[in-house]
């Protein structure tokens, strides 16, 4: 009996050895790096935006105190840095590389051999913006960003301070005066995306975002799930409602409105013709993950330059435009019209949670709504991540900054460890 106890207790003590040299070792893997000359060198740690005490793991471990905690920090006037911080920022090039970690990022041969593209439309809070642009940046990737014509001095400048200083990030060669639901918000992207096809960085895929998102995968791992796609795109793609049809049935004009977005389209008596080519009309969302073979074909066809002038007076076109696009038959990556819906739920573009279906297709908003959609809060963190979408919609410091600085820590954790494997 005594036997067989000293015999369990050395079957521990060996396996805590075991464990603990394991731990040791993938410490030092995640961590070092093998140079091209065969040299290890230590990876060190770019610290991201900490302003608050908080530990994310155990916020994505659903620990009530330290959710409670974030709830406290939210009650505060948390200070949220303006764009002059980026315009200062970067007057600076080579100290804000370097101070931002945008000098320091690993990327695996796999993420090399495969490079993305982002189109960004944004026009406001450029702090926000350069996290976002931090949280999706590796240098063999390339990046658009239109900003709004109608956008701040200081944003602009802020925008323009980004572009020089890292030179995979490009400014809108034809920028536009982003109208809410008109053709001006599609036409921005369509101009990033002409500019991103001429560039000399041949990337497979491109991805749209806008200032109130955020990924929720590493790039090695957003790169492993498009590898899989093998050319196809994925966005949403439904048949749309007899209330969606009347925006895109009648004509629609722009008129100014006394409200944040300046200008909206409101819908007229006049009925439109029928779409061009015989073209299904099929609805979804602005966002978007599209092959480059498909974006070719957008920027050349006739059928599309059709479509597009035929779209210009139509209710929120960017929501029916990709979404028609590829149910047209023998599109690159394309879907065919008999195929069932694409939903958001489906497509892994982006994870939207819209108030009026909080507690039946997902769990209640716990940061705060505006216009039907969640801002999330950090009590969300487990949710988000496990999802199993890539993108985020919508975050913001001012609602809740601790969800941002865990989602910056567990992105990054995640790229060290998938680009040393």
């Amino acid at each position: 009996m005594r036997r067989c106890l000293r015999q369990n207790k050395m079957k521990r003590a060996l396996l805590l050895i075991f464990l603990s040299s394991l731990l040791m070792f993938s410490l030092f893997i995640c961590f070092s790096k093998v140079d091209d000359n065969g040299t290890t060198r230590e990876i060190e740690r770019f610290q991201l935006t900490k302003e608050h005490s908080i530990n994310c793991s155990a916020i994505y471990d659903m620990d009530p105190v330290e959710i409670g905690k974030t709830l406290t920090l939210r009650r505060k006037n948390t200070l949220v840095q303006n764009d002059d911080s980026v315009v200062n920022a970067t007057s600076d090039c080579g100290w804000y590389v370097e101070s931002r970690g945008f000098s320091n990022i690993p990327t695996s041969k796999a993420e090399k051999e495969f490079p993305l593209a982002y189109s960004l439309v944004v026009h406001k809070d450029a702090a926000m913006v350069e996290r976002l642009l931090r949280s999706i940046y590796v240098p063999q990737n390339l990046y658009c960003i239109h900003y709004d014509q109608k956008s701040s001095a200081q944003f602009i400048s802020a925008m323009q301070g980004l572009s020089r200083c890292l030179p995979n990030i490009l400014i809108a060669s034809k920028l536009e005066r982003v109208q809410y639901a008109s053709i001006t918000r599609l036409k921005a992207d369509l101009n990033c995306l002409s500019d991103l096809l001429k560039s000399d960085v041949k990337w497979m895929y491109v991805i749209n975002l806008c200032g109130q998102d955020f990924p929720l995968r590493s790039n090695s791992e957003l790169v492993a799930d498009l590898k899989s796609l093998n050319g196809a795109n994925m966005l949403e793609s439904t048949r749309p409602s007899e209330m969606k049809k009347k925006r895109f049935q009648f004509q629609y004009v722009l008129k100014d409105y006394n409200f944040e977005y300046q200008k909206l389209p409101v819908k007229t008596s006049k009925k439109k013709d029928l779409p061009p080519h015989n073209i299904e009309v099929f609805v979804g969302s602005a966002y978007f993950v599209l092959s480059r073979e498909f974006v070719g074909f957008v920027q050349t066809s006739p059928l599309v330059k059709d479509f597009l002038a035929w779209s210009e007076d139509t209710y929120s076109p960017d929501e029916h435009f990709w979404a028609t696009l590829i149910r047209v038959p023998g599109v690159p990556g394309g879907v065919s019209r008999s195929d069932p819906d694409i939903t958001d739920l489906q497509s892994k573009v982006r994870l939207v949670k819209w108030q009026y279906l909080e507690g039946s297709l997902y769990p209640s908003c716990t940061g705060m709504h505006k216009r039907s959609v969640c801002i999330y809060g950090a009590a969300e963190l487990r949710w988000l991540i496990n999802y199993g979408h890539w993108f985020a919609n919508k975050l913001d410091p001012k609602v809740d900054p601790v969800l941002i600085e865990c989602l910056e820590q567990k992105i990054w954790d995640r790229q060290l460890v998938m680009s040393m494997s």
